[in-house]
Protein backbone atom coordinates (compact mmCIF):
# COMPACT_ATOMS: atom_id res chain seq x y z
CA UNK A 1 0.00 0.00 0.00
CA UNK A 2 2.68 2.16 0.64
CA UNK A 3 4.59 1.21 -2.00
CA UNK A 4 1.72 2.17 -4.32
CA UNK A 5 1.50 5.22 -2.94
CA UNK A 6 4.96 6.53 -3.36
CA UNK A 7 4.45 5.54 -6.88
CA UNK A 8 1.84 7.59 -7.28
CA UNK A 9 3.11 10.55 -5.66
CA UNK A 10 6.63 9.88 -7.66
CA UNK A 11 4.17 9.87 -11.50
CA UNK A 12 2.31 13.07 -10.57
CA UNK A 13 5.50 14.76 -9.72
CA UNK A 14 7.13 13.40 -13.15
CA UNK A 15 4.17 14.57 -14.89
CA UNK A 16 4.62 17.97 -17.48
CA UNK A 17 2.04 19.75 -16.86
CA UNK A 18 2.80 21.99 -19.57
CA UNK A 19 3.06 19.66 -22.14
CA UNK A 20 -0.24 18.48 -21.16
CA UNK A 21 -2.06 21.49 -21.09
CA UNK A 22 -0.51 22.41 -24.79
CA UNK A 23 -1.70 18.52 -25.89
CA UNK A 24 -5.21 19.46 -24.87
CA UNK A 25 -5.14 22.95 -26.45
CA UNK A 26 -4.38 21.77 -29.36
CA UNK A 27 -7.02 19.13 -29.66
CA UNK A 28 -9.40 21.77 -28.93
CA UNK A 29 -8.19 23.89 -31.53
CA UNK A 30 -8.35 20.73 -34.27
CA UNK A 31 -11.97 20.56 -32.85
CA UNK A 32 -12.74 24.21 -33.58
CA UNK A 33 -10.47 24.54 -36.67
CA UNK A 34 -12.63 21.63 -38.17
CA UNK A 35 -16.06 23.20 -37.73
CA UNK A 36 -14.58 25.97 -39.31
CA UNK A 37 -13.45 24.48 -42.25
CA UNK A 38 -17.22 22.78 -42.43
CA UNK A 39 -18.61 26.37 -42.17
CA UNK A 40 -16.06 27.65 -45.22
CA UNK A 41 -17.73 30.11 -47.61
CA UNK A 42 -17.06 31.08 -51.26
CA UNK A 43 -15.54 34.95 -50.87
CA UNK A 44 -14.96 36.07 -54.18
CA UNK A 45 -12.75 35.83 -57.48
CA UNK A 46 -10.52 38.18 -58.02
CA UNK A 47 -8.38 38.55 -61.46
CA UNK A 48 -5.68 41.17 -60.09
CA UNK A 49 -3.98 40.18 -56.91
CA UNK A 50 -2.13 43.69 -56.47
CA UNK A 51 -4.99 45.50 -56.24
CA UNK A 52 -7.55 43.17 -55.60
CA UNK A 53 -5.05 41.46 -52.11
CA UNK A 54 -6.46 41.42 -48.41
CA UNK A 55 -4.63 43.36 -45.82
CA UNK A 56 -5.44 41.71 -42.68
CA UNK A 57 -6.15 38.21 -41.34
CA UNK A 58 -4.53 35.07 -42.41
CA UNK A 59 -3.86 33.26 -45.77
CA UNK A 60 -3.21 29.72 -47.49
CA UNK A 61 -2.76 29.25 -51.30
CA UNK A 62 -3.35 26.26 -52.62
CA UNK A 63 -1.50 25.97 -56.21
CA UNK A 64 -0.87 22.88 -59.10
CA UNK A 65 -1.12 21.69 -62.18
CA UNK A 66 -5.08 21.71 -63.40
CA UNK A 67 -5.00 17.91 -63.51
CA UNK A 68 -3.98 17.73 -59.74
CA UNK A 69 -7.09 17.82 -58.12
CA UNK A 70 -7.05 21.27 -56.29
CA UNK A 71 -10.58 21.65 -56.19
CA UNK A 72 -11.55 18.03 -55.02
CA UNK A 73 -8.89 18.82 -52.18
CA UNK A 74 -10.52 21.69 -51.19
CA UNK A 75 -13.92 20.09 -50.94
CA UNK A 76 -12.82 17.32 -48.91
CA UNK A 77 -11.05 19.42 -46.56
CA UNK A 78 -14.56 21.82 -46.41
CA UNK A 79 -16.38 18.83 -46.20
CA UNK A 80 -18.88 20.61 -49.16
CA UNK A 81 -19.10 18.84 -52.73
CA UNK A 82 -19.62 22.06 -54.71
CA UNK A 83 -17.64 24.94 -52.76
CA UNK A 84 -14.56 24.96 -54.98
CA UNK A 85 -16.35 24.43 -58.81
CA UNK A 86 -14.66 20.91 -60.44
CA UNK A 87 -14.73 21.51 -64.15
CA UNK A 88 -14.89 18.67 -66.24
CA UNK A 89 -12.00 19.82 -68.32
CA UNK A 90 -9.38 20.88 -66.61
CA UNK A 91 -8.12 24.65 -66.36
CA UNK A 92 -10.79 26.11 -67.03
CA UNK A 93 -10.54 28.53 -63.96
CA UNK A 94 -9.40 31.85 -65.25
CA UNK A 95 -9.74 34.03 -61.38
CA UNK A 96 -8.20 33.61 -58.05
CA UNK A 97 -11.00 32.06 -56.11
CA UNK A 98 -10.97 33.13 -52.02
CA UNK A 99 -12.88 31.19 -49.47
CA UNK A 100 -13.08 32.41 -46.04
CA UNK A 101 -13.02 29.95 -43.09
CA UNK A 102 -13.52 32.44 -40.52
CA UNK A 103 -13.61 36.47 -40.91
CA UNK A 104 -10.16 37.27 -40.50
CA UNK A 105 -8.53 33.81 -42.08
CA UNK A 106 -8.63 32.83 -45.68
CA UNK A 107 -8.46 29.77 -48.48
CA UNK A 108 -6.62 31.23 -51.59
CA UNK A 109 -7.19 28.89 -54.89
CA UNK A 110 -5.47 29.60 -57.52
CA UNK A 111 -5.85 28.80 -61.49
CA UNK A 112 -4.20 25.50 -62.31
CA UNK A 113 -0.82 25.79 -64.58
CA UNK A 114 -0.42 24.14 -67.20
CA UNK A 115 -1.94 21.23 -68.85
CA UNK A 116 -5.54 23.48 -69.95
CA UNK A 117 -5.55 24.33 -73.61
CA UNK A 118 -4.88 28.13 -73.21
CA UNK A 119 -2.30 30.41 -74.88
CA UNK A 120 1.39 30.54 -73.87
CA UNK A 121 0.62 33.96 -72.52
CA UNK A 122 -2.11 33.40 -70.34
CA UNK A 123 -0.02 30.23 -68.62
CA UNK A 124 2.49 32.72 -68.43
CA UNK A 125 0.74 35.18 -66.70
CA UNK A 126 -1.07 32.49 -64.23
CA UNK A 127 2.79 31.85 -63.25
CA UNK A 128 3.33 35.18 -62.72
CA UNK A 129 0.44 35.68 -60.89
CA UNK A 130 1.39 33.36 -58.06
CA UNK A 131 5.34 34.61 -57.84
CA UNK A 132 3.48 38.32 -57.91
CA UNK A 133 1.21 36.52 -55.07
CA UNK A 134 4.35 35.00 -52.99
CA UNK A 135 6.67 37.90 -53.60
CA UNK A 136 3.89 40.47 -51.78
CA UNK A 137 0.96 39.07 -49.60
CA UNK A 138 1.87 39.90 -46.21
CA UNK A 139 -0.87 37.47 -45.01
CA UNK A 140 0.41 34.28 -46.08
CA UNK A 141 1.02 31.15 -43.74
CA UNK A 142 1.75 28.48 -46.19
CA UNK A 143 1.85 26.84 -49.16
CA UNK A 144 0.06 23.80 -50.49
CA UNK A 145 1.56 22.93 -52.94
CA UNK A 146 -0.46 19.82 -55.30
CA UNK A 147 0.96 17.54 -57.29
CA UNK A 148 -0.92 13.71 -58.88
CA UNK A 149 1.12 11.02 -57.58
CA UNK A 150 1.87 9.66 -60.70
CA UNK A 151 3.48 12.53 -62.34
CA UNK A 152 7.04 13.70 -61.45
CA UNK A 153 7.27 17.18 -60.16
CA UNK A 154 7.85 19.61 -62.96
CA UNK A 155 9.60 22.74 -63.41
CA UNK A 156 7.18 25.16 -62.55
CA UNK A 157 6.66 23.32 -59.50
CA UNK A 158 10.63 23.74 -58.56
CA UNK A 159 10.27 27.09 -59.65
CA UNK A 160 7.20 27.85 -56.94
CA UNK A 161 8.93 25.51 -54.24
CA UNK A 162 12.57 27.45 -54.82
CA UNK A 163 11.07 30.55 -54.50
CA UNK A 164 8.48 30.15 -51.46
CA UNK A 165 11.48 28.69 -49.65
CA UNK A 166 13.84 31.99 -50.21
CA UNK A 167 10.68 34.22 -48.56
CA UNK A 168 10.20 31.38 -46.22
CA UNK A 169 7.29 30.41 -46.49
CA UNK A 170 5.98 27.36 -45.32
CA UNK A 171 5.02 24.66 -48.00
CA UNK A 172 2.58 21.23 -47.70
CA UNK A 173 3.70 18.92 -51.02
CA UNK A 174 0.50 16.23 -51.12
CA UNK A 175 0.69 13.58 -53.57
CA UNK A 176 -2.60 13.67 -54.64
CA UNK A 177 -5.03 10.51 -56.28
CA UNK A 178 -2.62 8.42 -54.03
CA UNK A 179 -5.96 5.94 -54.57
CA UNK A 180 -4.72 5.17 -58.18
CA UNK A 181 -1.72 3.68 -57.60
CA UNK A 182 -0.71 0.60 -55.31
CA UNK A 183 0.53 0.58 -52.19
CA UNK A 184 4.02 -0.41 -53.05
CA UNK A 185 4.27 2.90 -55.54
CA UNK A 186 2.58 4.80 -52.78
CA UNK A 187 5.52 4.30 -49.94
CA UNK A 188 8.30 4.80 -52.89
CA UNK A 189 6.71 7.73 -54.16
CA UNK A 190 6.17 9.58 -51.08
CA UNK A 191 9.90 8.22 -49.92
CA UNK A 192 11.66 9.75 -53.26
CA UNK A 193 9.67 12.72 -53.17
CA UNK A 194 10.98 13.54 -49.61
CA UNK A 195 14.33 13.02 -50.58
CA UNK A 196 14.18 14.59 -53.43
CA UNK A 197 12.79 18.01 -51.32
CA UNK A 198 15.54 17.74 -48.97
CA UNK A 199 17.66 19.51 -52.11
CA UNK A 200 15.52 22.28 -51.55
CA UNK A 201 14.81 22.54 -47.61
CA UNK A 202 14.70 19.74 -45.13
CA UNK A 203 11.10 22.13 -43.65
CA UNK A 204 9.30 20.56 -46.51
CA UNK A 205 6.22 18.26 -45.43
CA UNK A 206 5.29 15.47 -47.95
CA UNK A 207 2.04 13.83 -47.48
CA UNK A 208 0.20 11.02 -49.17
CA UNK A 209 -3.62 12.59 -49.93
CA UNK A 210 -6.60 11.02 -51.72
CA UNK A 211 -9.52 13.28 -52.01
CA UNK A 212 -11.63 10.31 -53.41
CA UNK A 213 -10.94 8.12 -50.50
CA UNK A 214 -11.00 11.02 -48.08
CA UNK A 215 -7.54 10.51 -47.00
CA UNK A 216 -4.78 12.49 -45.37
CA UNK A 217 -7.66 15.32 -44.88
CA UNK A 218 -6.62 15.27 -40.63
CA UNK A 219 -3.05 15.83 -41.46
CA UNK A 220 -3.80 18.41 -43.80
CA UNK A 221 -5.84 20.02 -41.07
CA UNK A 222 -3.09 19.43 -38.62
CA UNK A 223 -0.67 21.54 -40.85
CA UNK A 224 -3.25 24.56 -41.61
CA UNK A 225 -4.30 24.24 -37.90
CA UNK A 226 -0.39 25.19 -37.05
CA UNK A 227 -0.38 28.13 -39.78
CA UNK A 228 -3.40 29.09 -38.79
CA UNK A 229 -2.90 28.85 -34.86
CA UNK A 230 -3.69 31.61 -32.30
CA UNK A 231 -0.03 32.42 -31.75
CA UNK A 232 0.43 33.76 -35.60
CA UNK A 233 0.02 37.81 -35.80
CA UNK A 234 -3.16 38.69 -38.00
CA UNK A 235 -2.05 40.79 -40.91
CA UNK A 236 -2.76 44.31 -40.99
Amino acid sequence: MILSYIFIMYLVDTIDYQKICCIIKTFEDNILFQKNYHSTWFLKSIANIQKEKYNYGLEVAFVGYSNSGKSSIINALTNQKKLAKISRTPGRTRLINIFSVTSEIRLVDFPGYGYAQVSRSISKKWKEMIFQYLNIQKCLQGLVIITDIRCPIKEIDELVINLAVSLNIPILLLLNKMDKVTRSIQKSKLFSTREKMLNFSNNINVELFSSFKKIGIHKLQFVLNNWFSSDKKLCQ
